[in-house]
């Protein structure tokens, strides 16, 4: 008996196979994000400590859409992660506010995607537009009862251009 070997240079399914895969390639290298920065948490996240994100606007006559990216572990030991964020914009008053992110159900089970460490969207603003062209900064620091919270791995922040 012979061994046949495959020609891969004319093998219709192996260049439809290259194809698809360069599609998929190209296709999930798009990114809307006018702006997406991760920062590490600190293994041990003081209340003190806030994480900035420093970003230009130089188009306020379109909308965005806010969302704040946490990662997380297993070894959080909460449900919630309540987070005080505060914007400084080019002109104008420091912006406040606080934000209840929900990580996991009533049952325990995380709501993000993952499987040792779970990623979560949290959206923040939608349709929201900047009053100011220039250079802003968001920053967030956790507002838990704890003075030190474990488990967290990463906080980021994405900002999007809505074409709707």
């Amino acid at each position: 008996m012979r061994n046949r070997r495959i020609n891969r240079k004319t093998n219709p399914f192996f260049l439809l196979m290259i194809m698809a895969l360069l599609m998929t390639l190209c296709l999930s290298c798009r990114d809307k994000a006018f702006y997406h920065q991760y920062r590490l948490v600190d293994l041990e996240w003081s209340k003190n400590r806030e994480y900035y994100f420093t970003y230009e606007i130089t188009d306020n006559s379109v909308p965005y859409r806010f969302s704040i990216e946490i990662r997380n572990n297993s070894l959080y030991p909460y449900q919630n992660l309540w987070l005080f964020c505060s914007e400084e914009q080019p002109v104008g008053p420091v912006q406040l506010d606080t934000v209840e992110c929900l990580l996991a159900n009533d049952y325990g089970k995380w709501l993000g995607r993952g499987f040792s460490i779970y990623h979560l969207n949290i959206p923040v603003r939608t349709h929201y537009r900047f009053l100011h062209r220039g250079q802003y900064t968001f920053s967030i620091r956790h507002g838990m009862r704890d003075s030190v919270i474990r488990g967290l791995e990463e906080i980021g922040l994405c900002i999007e251009m809505e074409t709707d």
